[in-house]
């Protein structure tokens, strides 16, 4: 075989190669997809969950987005308390939403809320977005990824809390999806671990002895 046609080969393989590769790292894009796919239908069954993993694929592909250039490790048991704690929310706004449209009262007074995130980094701000509008009864009205602030529309905003209860509530969020992915080295400039050497200190405890 000449050197012409070993590069030839070489040449029509790395489309190939390249298509594999991305299609590796299309695997998260595959999970929400087939989440959110499921959640439309309202029903899990094994052909919901590959046909929403195969479309999450197909819009990737299809439409590819530039890289926001952000480093992650996926830890499994924050994603897990991340995920268990998304669902149970979901469940439960969903049965007060509802129960506000029914009851026998005058209905909520709503208002928007200013909510400053710990994280400046594109996709963690996004997610947290995408995460807080898919809970009924919370929409995202306004996003300022420069300073990492959301604002926020709550449909009962004493039922919530308060703008107190919205921003701690979504500020622990945010806390559970950085667990989840961030690097070791962003939950420590976060203050959300500690630091070889440098403990974070307690709230309230600071100059005790």
């Amino acid at each position: 075989m000449t050197s012409t046609e070993t590069d030839a080969e070489r040449q029509s393989e790395r489309p190939w190669r390249r298509r594999a590769r991305r299609l590796a790292a299309l695997w998260p894009t595959m999970v929400v997809g087939a989440v959110i796919w499921v959640l439309l239908w309202g029903d899990l069954s094994w052909a919901n969950v590959l046909s929403g993993v195969a479309l999450g694929a197909l819009v990737a592909l299809a439409f590819p987005l530039p890289s926001v250039g952000t480093a992650g490790t996926l830890r499994p048991g924050p994603l897990a308390r991340l995920v268990g704690r998304f669902v149970g929310d979901l469940v439960l706004a969903s049965f007060q939403v509802a129960w506000t449209a029914v009851r026998p009262s005058p209905p909520p007074r709503g208002g928007l809320v200013t909510v400053p995130l710990r994280s400046t980094s594109d996709l963690f701000i996004a997610t947290t977005a995408g995460l807080s509008s898919m809970v009924p009864g919370t929409v995202v009205v306004d996003l300022d990824r420069s300073d990492g602030i959301l604002r926020l529309h709550v449909l009962d905003l004493a039922g919530s809390g308060g703008p107190e209860g919205v921003q701690e509530s979504m500020r622990a969020l945010e806390e559970r999806l950085l667990r989840a992915f961030a690097t070791r080295a962003e939950l420590i400039r976060l203050g959300l671990a500690d630091a070889p050497g440098h403990p974070v200190p307690t709230p309230g405890k600071e100059g005790q002895p």
